[in-house]
């Protein structure tokens, strides 16, 4: 039996599949490729010594779901298929929920036409809204989320719960991502945005790198400490593990909610100072406006994820940083070099 992968050769997708090849999982992998690169599949298999099955498709194409249900014997899916930028998703809304909500119905009905009924979705922490206080707890409830990134994935979240209340032969995990980074150690695969990147450390990285001039800090006012946005962030290796152990979870039907995070929280300007502390690179910055729809500062409470699944992040900030500059600088240009 297999898992499939939705978006899996994206940044978090192609992490989780080395770590399930690496566990023993057959894996098929569906990507349309928007976000990911089919060269990073390439790299998995140098990293892991397995072949990776990938289809080239989209999830909002029946046809396309049905046929690799129908080619393989489907037991889970990791579903990480979607558009994933903060600001963008401010001006693009329907491509958003086209994407991420109709996406996930269609995936869903194929899902259950092919009765396959354990699903592990890729959501965030953005689900909590503007209104929770810190450090998020899943008992809290979803809130006002603040961009239609964010209210795409309370959608699904909320469509997914209703499904197992109406169906108890689905099980489905809910991982509520905080912020991740670094790469895989090996220095093959990490992360690689289309464009200027949306995410901090790979702007950090870029601009380290050469291939941008500065970094642009979006907001010098917000009320923290030094004025920057605050986050939680943890190494994508940690992010992509917590997806195998809640694979294990899906044994129990009904919906199984997941803060996955470090607890602490890192400003932006800690960030830059520790990127340059740890790789001895300048990095030229400067302030820019804030971008719509950024939150001041937020971080998990993982103590869930720790007793439920035996789950806990294990990579120190100064490990995510030296495998995100392993990553970028020996790969300059991304996995177009």
């Amino acid at each position: 039996m297999k898992v499939l992968v939705t978006g899996g050769a994206g940044y978090i997708g192609s992490h989780t599949v080395v770590e399930l090849l690496e566990s023993g999982h057959d894996v098929v992998v569906l990507d349309n490729l928007c976000n990911g690169s089919a060269k990073s599949l390439e790299r998995v298999e140098t990293i892991t010594g397995k072949k990776v099955d990938f289809v080239e498709g989209d999830i909002r194409d029946r046809s396309c779901l049905d046929k690799v249900f129908a080619n393989h014997e489907i037991a889970s899916v990791i579903h990480f298929a979607g558009l994933k930028a903060v600001g963008e998703s401010v001006g693009k809304p329907l491509e958003y929920y086209e994407n991420n909500v109709y996406g996930t119905l269609t995936l869903c009905q194929a899902m259950a036409s092919a009765g396959v009924f354990r699903l592990v979705f890729s959501s965030s922490a953005t689900v909590y809204g503007a209104e929770a206080p810190v450090p998020y707890l899943e008992s809290m409830s979803r809130g006002s989320t603040s961009n239609p990134y964010g209210t795409s994935k309370a959608m699904v979240e909320k469509v997914l719960e209703d499904l197992c209340v109406a169906d108890d032969r689905w099980s489905v995990a809910l991982l509520r991502y905080f912020n991740p980074i670094g790469a895989h150690p090996s220095g093959q695969i990490g992360e690689d945005p289309r464009g200027i990147p949306n995410n901090l450390m790979p702007f950090i990285a870029q601009v380290a790198v050469g291939r941008l001039k500065e970094l642009s800090i979006f907001g010098d006012d917000y009320p923290t400490e030094d004025g920057t946005c605050v986050r939680d962030y943890l190494h994508v290796v940690d992010l992509a593990k917590g997806h195998l152990k809640s694979l294990d979870k899906l044994e129990q039907p009904g919906v199984h909610i997941y803060n996955l995070g470090t607890g602490t929280g890192f400003s932006v300007l800690e960030m830059v100072e520790s990127f340059q502390r740890v790789t001895d690179v300048a990095i030229p910055y400067r302030f820019a406006p804030r971008r719509d729809g950024d939150l001041p500062a937020f971080w998990a409470d993982a103590t869930k994820a720790q007793q439920e699944l035996g789950w806990t992040a294990e990579f120190s900030l100064d490990e995510m940083i030296a495998d995100t500059w392993r990553w970028q600088s020996q790969n300059p240009d991304g996995f177009e070099g």
